[in-house]
């Protein structure tokens, strides 16, 4: 969450996402386990749900699971159309632009989920796997269809996954559905992981990920090696790191969730005021994610006021999707400073937001958000 906030005032500062430079590469490099690790923890924490849920039966508790789903995917996929989208832009023109993206795309796959979740998370995970790693396959479907129909198949197909046919008017995807709904299963059988006993969970996390790890840098160096010639200006190394995300390559999704899984075992055992703000975060995820971008916007604006005398409101009336003109970005030192100043004032509103949430247990709608 709080990688995801220097990526969000990168897009305001008018910062490319990446480049032969190292401190621009590597300030968005960085930001590119935010998503994997939200979808991924979300089918883990789908996986306590259910067994705390379910103490009294499975069946109990794949219901109370599925309906869950539904519900918060639900909120989840109204908010990203409504309120998340007006606070990138500050406009309520939706005709020219609407936005389907991490959001939505973690609601859509919440309401997916709720349809595997009376299978074993076993069965769930291992199916999730396969996802990831036959992907493609989703992008050959519509080549099956008579070219008659493709064009209305396409229209809700690229939702789902890249085919190269037309999508629907009026809305920019920037998360299908696939592979990440295989990511969210994956996550809700590593379930299963986190309910051995500690030597073993350390054990199988390390294992797990320092193996993703080893196939990343083993593939992706026989990729650039045997590939097509290359003709950009990246160096090797950050080649070997600037995998595909959009939609999410094998190798993006194990260098990204590889790291997360070896780090787990370290996590459990992290203490200080670090890990105490971090925690405080991660009790209100929601509510920091809903703050988080109209107070980057109000702050960017404040600073563009500072610098050129005029808001530039105009800069982000399709944000995230911006373009600044070089001469008006925000160096990295600026960039870094906004989002210090950013997380200051996202600790004390989170704190103050966990701490009414606990006092009001009676609130059924507090758990939503």
């Amino acid at each position: 969450m709080v990688l995801m906030a220097i990526d969000h005032v990168r897009v305001y500062s008018g910062m490319p996402a990446g480049g032969p430079e190292p401190g621009i590469f590597f300030t968005r490099w960085v930001t590119h386990f935010c998503a994997p690790a939200f979808v991924f923890l979300t089918g883990t924490g789908a996986f306590f749900y259910a067994r705390k849920a379910g103490a009294a039966s499975a069946k109990d508790g794949a219901r109370a699971l599925a309906r869950f789903l539904v519900t918060r995917g639900l909120l989840l996929v109204l908010l990203e159309l409504t309120l998340i989208r007006y606070c990138w832009t500050f406009n309520l023109d939706y005709a020219k632009f609407t936005l389907a993206g991490v959001i939505w795309m973690l609601g859509w796959c919440m309401i997916l989920l709720a349809a595997f979740v009376r299978l074993r998370p076993l069965t769930i995970g291992i199916t999730g796997l396969v996802i990831i790693a036959a992907q493609q396959v989703f992008g050959w479907l519509p080549r099956v269809l008579p070219a008659g129909s493709r064009a209305t198949f396409g229209r809700v197909w690229e939702f789902f996954y890249p085919s190269g046919l037309k999508g629907p008017a009026g809305i920019e995807i920037l998360y299908v559905l696939i592979p990440w709904i295989g990511v969210m299963m994956a996550g809700y059988g590593f379930g299963l992981i986190l309910t051995t006993d500690p030597a073993r969970r350390r054990k199988l996390c390390l294992r797990i990920g320092l193996s993703a790890i080893g196939l990343v840098v083993v593939d992706g160096i026989l990729m650039i090696v045997v590939g097509p010639a290359y003709e950009g200006k990246l160096p090797f190394v950050f080649r070997l790191l600037n995998q595909q995300k959009y939609p999410p390559s094998q190798l993006y999704v194990l260098m990204t969730l590889g790291p997360l899984v070896a780090l787990v075992p370290f996590a459990e055992r992290a203490r200080g005021w670090l890990a105490r703000v971090l925690i405080l975060f991660g009790r209100v995820p929601l509510f920091y994610y809903l703050l988080h971008i109209p107070l980057i916007h109000l702050v960017a604006l404040g600073v563009n006021f500072w610098r050129e005398g005029s808001f530039h409101q105009e800069w982000y009336d399709t944000a995230p999707f911006t373009w600044i003109e070089e001469q008006h970005r925000w160096g990295l030192p600026l960039l870094y400073g906004v989002f210090i100043i950013v997380e200051v004032i996202l600790y004390f509103a989170c704190r103050w937001y966990a701490g009414y949430k606990a006092g009001h247990p009676d609130k059924k709608w507090l758990r939503y958000i």
